[in-house]
């Protein structure tokens, strides 16, 4: 997807509005969330950021990522914060921002490994839902577990290969390691990432950025009406 223009939108949104935007990896979900909160001015949730981050800790710690128990003690005693705004989110451990050290393919192995453990997923869970609305919400399972409750859900999905061409402009490596990397995290993720059964499903493959921003807008206005 192209870069997004800056969206003109006047409408403000109530205090109970929550929008969902959950899909497969490198589908565009954090770019689109963002033009969404930005048009819509609230701010908005990257649920994958503080997964990344807890991966983040957990190589940080030398903790193996498949010690669910240690991960999630670890977690309760050095908490993750997450700060959500329109324009980006940061994470947070202590006074130490995580954020430019978690995309990477470093944490890029690792993240599926620590979302799925239930404990590091149910830390995560309460932090979002503690977090207070309106705002946009994006990562694997915002609709279906999360926020059931949203005002408005939507799935994005693209080719492996269209998946794996962003990727490449976004860091220096090869596309056909980058797409195979991509299929098998969507294998690892599969059980996280299944769109609820009223999210609108959008194949983000053909469309620029700001035509999938402007398709949610119109859904979500047409929701909130």
């Amino acid at each position: 997807m192209r870069n997004a223009r800056q969206p003109h939108r006047t409408q403000t949104y109530n205090a109970t509005v929550i929008v969902t935007i959950d899909g497969v990896a490198a589908s565009g979900k954090s770019s689109v969330a963002s033009g969404v909160a930005r048009a819509l001015h609230v701010p908005y949730v990257s649920s994958g950021l503080l997964y990344r981050a807890a991966a983040r800790a957990a190589l940080n710690a030398g903790l193996p990522l498949t010690d669910e128990a240690a991960l999630t003690a670890h977690l309760r005693a050095h908490p993750l914060r997450l700060d959500a705004r329109a324009d980006g989110n940061r994470a947070y451990q202590g006074d130490t921002d995580l954020t430019p050290h978690l995309h990477t393919d470093e944490v890029d192995d690792a993240v599926s490994a620590v979302a799925a453990l239930p404990g590091v997923r149910a830390w995560i869970d309460d932090h979002l839902r503690s977090l207070p609305a309106p705002f946009v919400a994006e990562g694997r399972d915002m609709g279906t577990n999360v926020f059931p409750h949203a005002t408005a859900k939507f799935y994005l999905t693209a080719s492996p290969r269209v998946r794996a061409q962003r990727r490449v402009n976004e860091r220096d490596a090869d596309i056909d390691a980058i797409e195979t990397a991509l299929r098998e995290r969507d294998r690892r993720d599969a059980r996280q990432s299944q769109p609820a059964p009223d999210a609108h499903l959008i194949d983000t493959g053909p469309l620029t950025l700001q035509g999938v921003i402007d398709l949610i807008l119109q859904r979500v206005q047409a929701a909130h009406a």
